[in-house]
């Protein structure tokens, strides 16, 4: 084993020069999905886009998926349908074959588990940030979150910002290419993809270098808010709102002239450097540094 326990997912060597990319993903009914809410054709892409995210923070090429499906007794025929049509949709889309998993009939809500298969030559990891490297992330951060926010609403997206956060948040697509880009041409240092936010997924990226974080309000990609809401709460919910599934990365000064300002038309964002203290600041745009608080989704919180 190269990797084991701690990082987006496992490493297995399994021929010289070759790695295979392991992970799992659970979405539970009531914790990352309400039918109320989420249709299943999206239930079903958001399932398998959480596994090939963690493949594209380790700079793989996703291949294949195994799926277990615990149902509901009152689960209908045609939820069972369109929730493979959104699996399968995006499986085709990213060259994913699916290979096999289990069904079973359960009292409770339904669970899905899924796990994916990659193969890389040299991944990322989030243990490679060094003191002087840049912080750069894709995408805007917090849409996602909105998305929710939208849904729990009962808006149906009227708007051209609200469409693209309700897309981000049923349809979030994994940055698969990037995670490649930046691995193939030897670019990141350290990468992760944030699923639990951006406070919380530095924090994670940082511990696992050994190293802390300074970056710039200004300069973090906020999701656009319906009806102009104060940019103070766009800020937060890109800090804290998770499920946004875009690459966060770090890259040598040195290297910095060969990250584009766009890859396959997702822009990319320089926020901030990485320092030698073990603290994670957050640089206001008036110029004062607080600590930057890990706010974002933790599982384990409550217990």
């Amino acid at each position: 084993m190269k990797l084991g326990i701690g990082d987006d997912a496992a490493l297995v060597e399994v021929a010289r020069g070759h790695q295979a990319i392991l992970t799992t993903d659970l979405s539970i009914e009531g914790v990352h999905f309400l039918p109320r809410l989420h249709p299943p054709r999206a239930v079903g892409h958001r399932a398998l886009a959480r596994a090939l995210s963690d493949i594209a923070a380790m700079g793989g090429t996703p291949r294949f998926a195994l799926v277990s499906l615990a149902i509901s007794r009152r689960t209908s025929q045609a939820w069972l349908k369109n929730f493979y049509a959104g699996l399968l949709s995006l499986a085709a889309r990213l060259g994913v074959t699916l290979i096999g998993g289990d069904t079973a009939v359960v009292p409770g809500g339904i669970s899905v588990d899924v796990v994916g298969v990659g193969e890389v030559r040299k991944a990322l990891r989030r243990s490679g940030a060094r003191p002087g490297d840049q912080i750069f992330v894709s995408g805007k951060l917090g849409l996602s979150a909105l998305g929710l926010r939208l849904l729990r609403s009962g808006r149906v997206g009227k708007t051209a910002s609200e469409k693209e956060a309700l897309f981000a948040h049923l349809y979030p697509q994994p940055r698969c290419a990037l995670g490649r880009y930046l691995s193939e041409r030897r670019l990141a240092s350290a990468c992760i993809d944030l699923s639990d936010g951006l406070s919380t997924d530095l924090a994670h990226l940082c511990a696992a270098s050994g190293v802390g974080a300074r970056i710039r309000a200004g300069r973090i990609p906020l999701a656009d808010t319906p009806g102009g809401s104060r940019r103070m709460d766009s800020l937060q919910t890109a800090l804290s709102g998770g499920e946004d599934y875009e690459l966060l990365f770090t890259v040598p000064r040195g290297k910095v002239a060969g990250i584009p300002r766009r890859h396959r038309g997702v822009t990319l964002h320089r926020i901030g450097e990485i320092t030698r203290t073990q603290k994670v600041v957050l640089l206001q745009t008036n110029g004062r540094a607080i600590p930057l608080v890990p706010a974002g989704h933790d599982h384990f919180r409550k217990i």
